[in-house]
């Protein structure tokens, strides 16, 4: 990923565009995979692409929305069936296109708070995810723990293309 030197110097900019960089990396790395494929696990783990990306969706919304800006939030645990440590699981109607639907909403509504603060040092908002002002983060905090969280998983997916049909490469 190239960025100008302009923005090399601007931490949020610089988060905004590794995220951007990590969720097209998804994208391509579920390109052309059957249904089957993205449904099927090939890991002791057990989780499938598809229920991967269905955890980014709800892992962004949770850290960005319900996290740094205390937004309500139903089922901040949806991707894993209610619970904060259940495996994954699809729902009735999530596929490949809804899923990058939402994975893309939830990156434009990631650059809309970012954009809209000129401090990253800014703690997230009581209310949400957070009640107590000792566990509030800062939004620089919750942005590279999103970046680290995309990274890691982007890495496991690599792994799963791989398994599933010998696709390697970023």
């Amino acid at each position: 990923m190239e960025l100008p030197d302009n923005q090399l110097a601007d931490t949020g900019e610089l988060h905004l565009a590794w995220l951007d960089y990590y969720r097209q990396t998804v994208e391509r790395k579920l390109a052309g995979l059957s249904s089957t494929e993205l449904t099927t696990s090939r890991l002791p783990s057990g989780w499938s692409p598809l229920e991967l990306v269905k955890h980014l969706v709800y892992m962004e919304h949770r850290w960005i929305r319900w996290g740094f800006l205390a937004e309500p939030f139903d089922e901040p645990w949806g991707d894993s069936g209610g619970a904060e440590d259940e495996p994954w699981r699809l729902a009735p109607g999530d596929s490949l296109d809804s899923l990058l639907t939402q994975m893309r909403a939830g990156g434009e509504r990631t650059r809309q708070v970012v954009g809209g603060r000129e401090d990253l040092a800014e703690h997230a908002a009581a209310g949400g995810r957070f009640s107590v002002a000792e566990e509030r983060p800062t939004l620089n905090w919750v942005l590279f723990h999103v970046l680290q969280e995309y990274a890691r998983h982007v890495g496991q997916l690599d792994i799963a293309r791989e398994l599933a049909d010998g696709g390697t490469g970023e």
